[in-house]
């Protein structure tokens, strides 16, 4: 086997207009909408930290300023904390800040979807390895999806996607792939399919938002056309460097949350906030009522 060259740096797109939660979104960027107490964006770089990436390439569009200014210094709101004795609060800041250097920033001049905002990164990565992460998709568990991602990229090298399963039924509403042989921490790739007919997947596995790919995608999306939506789509990417290069799927353990649906991002707050030390009894009560309320009326109709 060739030797496997360590992931380092990681790509989080954080270039779209997010407009299925207008009127909240007009002024501030969809991944700075907060699940709880963190926005969006913080959940998808402190799963990529945990995993050990370096270095975080963020790939941003007008308007977005506010995610910039979230992972820099604020020396007046340290200072004001300070004086009000606040330390704990200090002390949390300061974990989320990331080193000197450690995050770049580039720009995605026209939504051209998400293998054109990967391509937009090629020359902060270079030809390494990558993790890419979709903000968006909130991973849930006792371990972060990434890094469970970055345990079958030790395995197998190559390129590495996470997956989970769906109900069958539902397999045409994803990107799905195909089953193959089994390794310690996940299996092989046989082929991937973006929403493919009822009836006609390969699997019920479909992709959640974590990869590592090889530096060769970035050629590939370069030349590659425009498919569904009249966007540059990544899976029309990686199907190509399929043909050369192996893939395989990592099943990840935990939950997965689409905060990208309002559904979704819901069921993000909601359960985040009952794994909280601090507030998921309270919130476990007011949910409750608020649900037997709910069911009340409902009967009641």
């Amino acid at each position: 086997m060739d030797r496997i060259r360590t992931v380092r740096k990681a790509v989080i797109p954080v270039a779209g207009n997010g407009t299925r939660f207008l009127p909240a979104t007009k002024a501030v960027p969809k991944e700075m909408l907060t699940i709880v107490d963190r926005p969006v964006v913080q959940y998808a770089v402190d799963e990529a930290r945990q995993a050990g990436i370096e270095h975080i390439v963020f790939v941003t569009s007008r308007n977005k300023q506010a995610i910039e200014d979230h992972f820099d210094d604020a020396p007046e709101l340290i200072s004001s904390l300070s004086r009000s004795g606040k330390n704990a609060q200090i002390s949390e800041l300061e974990s989320m800040l990331p080193k000197a250097g450690s995050v770049s920033f580039t720009r995605q001049q026209a939504p051209l979807g998400l293998g054109h905002a990967v391509w937009c990164a090629r020359d902060l990565i270079g030809d390494e390895p990558f993790a890419l992460l979709l903000p968006d998709m909130v991973s849930f568990g006792a371990r972060g999806c990434m890094a469970g991602l970055m345990d079958l990229y030790q395995e197998v090298g190559g390129n590495v996607v996470a997956v989970e399963q769906c109900a069958p039924e539902d397999a045409s509403k994803y990107g799905i792939v195909g089953k193959g042989g089994t390794v310690r921490h996940g299996f092989a790739v046989t082929e991937m399919v973006e929403k493919p007919a009822t009836g006609q997947a390969p699997s019920n596995y479909y992709l959640n938002g974590r990869y590592i790919l090889q530096p060769e995608i970035f050629s590939i999306l370069a030349h590659q056309q425009r498919g569904a939506g009249n966007e540059i789509q990544l899976t029309d990417g990686m199907l190509k460097l399929s043909a050369n290069q192996p893939f395989h799927a990592h099943p990840y353990e935990g939950r997965t949350f689409d905060c990208g649906s309002k559904q979704g991002f819901i069921e993000a707050n909601v359960a985040f906030a009952l794994n909280r030390t601090d507030i998921g009894d309270m919130v476990f009560e007011s949910v409750r009522e608020i649900v037997l309320s709910h069911e009340s009326r409902i009967r009641a109709a």
